[in-house]
């Protein structure tokens, strides 16, 4: 991490560490890379069990050097620059945590209500670095998050499978309409619901978009052919047919399947 940012991610773990209501802060993975790389945002996850002050006092709270400051719902989100540094800071109830984990490692019946969202809220959880921890709840929260049972990778493999299958069925429909538009969306989420899919069969949390093309072929369990396969689909270019494109996705859909 870079100095510049080690420093700010120690003041705003100070301050956040101040309010009482705060259990935990996180920092996302995004504030990793140097700040001149275009995905680079400095990301905190603020889980709260108590009251945390509004936004006009958190704004006067995170320093004088602030602009641009806006909030977004009630206490969920907040967004402003640090010279030209991109900070954002989320903020996320434990109760409402302790509700979605229940639901994936202990409540079967009630995995409807969590599949169709996708898992890369539970990736940060497993994933971001612990930067304040009031107590033990997020340790336990990631204990649960490392053992959650077969039913639930199953169902939400199911789900990513039917919407990656949905996309493939739009997506031939586009190709035989010679609809490059539709053909667009199409290809953009079937890729995305297929290497969904494959993260659940090597139960794995989905991250975010940026790393979705990297940790989908560091996967251990991937169809034959997968790689090159990808790479086909991803580089077929405007001379190429959408016929072309939809017969990749075919094999691609076919080898997820048969995982």
């Amino acid at each position: 991490m870079k100095y510049k940012t080690r420093v700010l991610v120690e003041r705003f773990s100070e301050i956040l560490a101040s309010w009482p209501g705060v259990e935990c802060v996180t920092l996302n993975e995004a504030a990793l890379p140097d700040t001149l790389d275009p995905y680079y945002a400095l990301i905190l996850d603020v889980f709260f069990s108590g009251p945390i002050p509004e936004a006009d006092e958190r704004c006067e709270a995170f320093g004088a050097d602030v602009i641009a400051f806006e909030s977004q719902g009630v206490n969920e989100k907040d967004r402003f620059l640090i010279g030209d540094i991109p900070v954002r800071l989320e903020y996320k109830q434990t109760a409402k945590i302790d509700e979605l984990v229940l639901i994936a490692d202990s409540a079967p019946d009630s995995l409807w209500l969590i599949k169709h969202s996708g898992t890369y809220g539970f990736y940060r959880l497993a994933n971001g670095e612990i930067l304040f921890s009031r107590s033990g709840w997020m340790d336990g929260i990631r204990g649960r998050l490392g053992a959650l049972p077969e039913v639930f990778w199953n169902e939400m493999r199911m789900a990513a499978q039917s919407k990656m299958e949905h996309f493939l069925s739009d997506l031939g429909a586009a190709a035989f309409q010679g609809d490059e538009f539709h053909c667009l969306v199409s290809s953009a989420g079937f890729i995305k619901t297929a290497c969904l899919a494959l993260f659940c069969v090597n139960r794995r949390f989905e991250p975010s978009h940026r790393a979705y093309y990297k940790q989908a072929l560091e996967l251990p369990s991937l169809p034959d052919r997968f790689s090159a396969q990808l790479e086909n689909f991803f580089s077929a270019g405007p001379g190429d047919s959408m016929d072309r494109r939809f017969g990749i996705a075919k094999l691609l859909a076919m080898g997820i399947v048969r995982l």
